[in-house]
């Protein structure tokens, strides 16, 4: 068993060297392979990567990295590290601090049991208001939540929260199509739609602000929005 960690990562020049230590230190309960997508960025970003992955190698562990031609978004990164993937579990992986590592081998847990096809993790099982979200975030992520709750005969408490683990023949066999930041709303709605078993874990999570590099923003919002109700009506 396996699992493949696809790490999509735009402009992250101040997170990206840490971040990769920390997935890397994380003690999983499986194999697991790391598959960075850099989207075009225009920092240091790739460079950095690139001297991570060359010492990984040498020591010994798994760590492929790509990068997009032109900036084409999030979600075609995701798309593009799911085809590359050889693992039995996939999860997304930001390229910023603010998701804790340590978290995943709990997530893998009910899938590892049998128990689960889908696990997400949820920033609002362990507090009321995460840490550093902003009212505009906060109530973004409950609308989104009620909305996949209410079309799909879910109850999530947070739907758009970025650690989600899958079995990778469901993700795969999905027809994803989004662009930016629509992955989550588009791949629930789908699976949702197929009866899979979802299960939520409680996450640590510490937000970042636009000026620490923060990019999603209120487009997205209308976005995953219509993502949602897009699916739930389309044959």
């Amino acid at each position: 068993m396996k699992l493949s960690i696809i790490i999509p990562i735009f402009n992250e020049d101040n997170t990206i060297t840490e971040i990769l230590r920390y997935v890397q230190s994380a003690q999983y309960p499986l194999e697991y392979e790391l598959i960075i997508i850099d989207d075009a960025s225009i920092d240091k970003t790739y460079e950095k990567a690139a001297g991570i992955q060359a010492q990984s190698l040498r020591e010994g562990k798994e760590v492929r990295l790509f990068r997009n031609d032109i900036h084409r978004g999030k979600s075609v990164s995701i798309r593009k590290g799911i085809q590359c993937s050889q693992g039995d579990f996939i999860l997304i992986q930001d390229g910023d601090m603010e998701y804790d590592p340590n978290d995943i081998p709990k997530l893998l847990e009910p899938l590892l049991q049998g128990e689960a096809d889908v696990v997400c993790g949820s920033r609002f099982l362990k507090a009321r208001h995460p840490q550093n979200m902003t009212l505009l975030s906060w109530l973004a992520n409950k609308t989104l939540t009620r909305l996949t709750n209410l079309l799909y005969g879910l109850s999530l408490t947070d739907m758009e929260g970025g650690y989600k683990v899958f079995r990778a023949d469901l993700l795969k066999a999905l027809r994803l199509r989004s662009e930016r930041f629509e992955f989550d709303p588009e791949a629930i709605a789908l699976l949702a739609r197929k009866g899979v078993r979802i299960v939520e874990l409680p996450i640590c999570y510490r937000g970042r602000t636009v000026r620490e590099g923060k990019k999603i923003g209120g487009r997205d919002f209308i976005e995953a929005a219509w993502t949602l109700i897009k699916y739930r009506f389309k044959k």
